[in-house]
This record gives C-alpha cells, sequence and structure tokens, in this order.
C-alpha cells in the first residue's frame, strides 16, 4: 500500500484534506511529530469531513522512530521539495511508495534532505510568479501519479 507521510504538519486544515485524499486512494497517512496542532483539532476533522474515521493513520514520535520501525528501501522513498532537481513524472512508483512531504512553511528538515538526496522530486511548475503549492495539492497530484499505470 502506497503511504502518505507527513513530516511535522502545521496546517491542520491541510491534513485533513490530505487525509480524504488517502481515504479516496486508499492510501495510509502517515505523521511524524511533532505537529503543528493537536489530532482532535476540529478544523482538521472538519476538512476531512466525516471520511477521518476511515483513514489508516500511523503515528511517529519523530522521523527516526519512523525509519526504525518502517524500515523502507530506499526505492520506496520519494522526498518532495519544490527545488528537487528530478520531476515527479520521472519515477516508477512501487505499490508500497512512501510519498514523504515537510512542513508548509520550510519543506523537509535539512538533515531528511541530505540523507536522501538522491530520493528527491518535485512537482514542474510553469511560471515563475509561485514559490510553491498548498501542501494538500501538492499531496493529491502526488498521489495520483503515484498510483498511474507505469506503460
Amino acid at each position: 500500500m502506497t503511504s502518505i507521510v507527513l513530516v511535522h504538519p502545521e496546517i491542520p486544515g491541510n491534513t485533513g484534506a490530505v487525509g480524504r485524499t488517502c481515504v479516496a486512494l486508499d492510501m495510509e497517512l502517515v505523521l511524524i511529530h511533532p505537529l503543528g496542532f493537536v489530532i482532535t483539532d476540529t478544523r482538521l476533522k472538519r476538512s476531512g469531513l466525516d471520511y477521518w474515521q476511515h483513514i489508516r493513520l500511523a503515528e511517529f514520535a519523530s522521523w527516526e522512530a519512523f525509519l526504525a520501525e518502517r524500515a523502507p528501501r530506499a526505492d520506496q522513498m520519494f522526498l518532495f521539495e519544490e527545488y528537487a532537481p528530478r520531476s515527479f513524472y520521472e519515477p516508477v512508483y512501487p505499490d508500497d511508495a512512501y510519498l514523504v512531504f515537510g512542513k508548509e512553511t520550510k519543506g523537509l528538515p535539512q538533515p531528511i534532505v541530505e540523507a536522501h538526496r538522491d530520493r528527491m522530486v518535485c512537482l514542474p511548475m510553469r511560471s515563475d510568479k509561485v514559490r510553491s503549492l498548498n501542501l494538500a495539492n501538492t499531496v493529491a497530484a502526488a498521489a495520483y501519479q503515484a498510483i498511474r499505470p507505469s506503460s
């Protein structure tokens, strides 16, 4: 099963919307603490609507705890950053991929980026008038690309 991994998400509405996408695509939602909100935040559940109860949710106290428990293979990991050198259209995503996203204001922590630089991808943007995309929108685009049949 493909998993969406949010590292230190800050905005409950984004996480709720990502949760809804996870339910729609039968993906797991993995949250890496610390979070910028409490999991019982009504804004989180409001944006996830009544789908929140259907989310396959896993939470980890830290990135290191996630790596220790899940032990993902290198070919499972895809880290999304706006400045990554490779487009998210290029990889072939395995069925058990981890699509990893950082916090809304700063992206992924530098130590994670440095440790997985060869696994980084970006969503291409055609305009130079936009610095970044909303986290929930980015996750949705990436999730649909990951389940797209390879030709």
